[in-house]
């Protein structure tokens, strides 16, 4: 236990703590506004307080509680609120395939805690700054504190967010749409990523694959969108591997 709590404690006196801290804190306003229509939402579905609060804090997936709230309030199976959390957190996948050589170094523990915190932005933010998995010491504390300030901040600036939904939820009324401010976030920040032809050209088919595919159950529209992208990409590596931006 003092072995990893030195090893945090060697994050957050990292400077790249506070370059992670500074980054998200950019784009946590938007996550806050999510976050506070959400815990709204989760109480006006029918869920109580203490409902509300668990799932916040269990879940930590925004798209995933909202997914399933309303088949929550219908009364739904769960095998059916299940699977539909499944499909929308498929991302998350990707995500822990690609973080993988980052953080297999760390014992399981801090695996699992990174795992719980990394989500959606702190994901992005992290993987536009450092291409390449550690190789020394010194780079793995470095993209270790700058992930786990871009984590922490998320995640206080969503619980917080949330709890205040929670508790305020029969006097901030759902109309005001708090919760595209959020999609406005992600979606400036997936635009700085696309910085390749390879990278626009999957962004775009993915986005086109979800409209297409909107109207399949259980939000597996993204999960189309997902494969399309994912399969676009392999074709295109595999027959023009040299082209300008495919293994950029």
């Amino acid at each position: 236990m003092r072995r990893l709590f030195g090893l945090a404690r060697s994050w957050w006196q990292h400077p790249a703590f506070d370059r992670g801290l500074r980054d998200m804190a950019g784009v946590s306003p938007g996550l806050a506004a999510w976050g506070l229509m959400t815990g709204v939402a989760m109480v006006k579905s029918g869920m109580s307080p203490f409902e509300a609060v668990a799932m916040s804090l269990l879940v930590f997936a925004g798209s995933s509680q909202l997914a399933a709230m309303p088949l929550i309030a219908a009364g739904a199976p769960l095998w059916v609120i299940m699977s539909t959390s499944f499909c929308v957190n498929l991302r998350f996948v990707v995500f822990s395939a690609h973080m993988r050589p980052y953080l297999m170094h760390l014992p399981l523990r801090w695996r699992l805690i990174q795992g719980y915190l990394t989500v959606d932005l702190s994901y992005v933010l992290f993987t536009r700054h450092y291409h390449h998995p550690p190789t020394t010491e010194p780079e793995k504390r470095e993209q270790l504190a700058y992930l786990s300030g871009g984590s922490v901040l998320n995640w206080l600036s969503w619980q917080g967010a949330s709890m205040v939904g929670i508790a305020l939820a029969n006097v901030i009324p759902t109309r005001w749409g708090l919760g595209f401010a959020g999609i406005l976030a992600l979606l400036g920040v997936g635009c700085s990523l696309a910085s390749t032809q390879l990278r626009r050209v999957s962004a775009g088919v993915a986005g086109m694959a979800a409209v297409v595919a909107y109207a399949l159950p259980l939000k597996l529209n993204i999960v189309v969108a997902i494969a399309s992208a994912v399969a676009l990409c392999l074709i295109i590596e595999e027959t023009w591997p040299t082209a300008p931006g495919v293994r950029a």
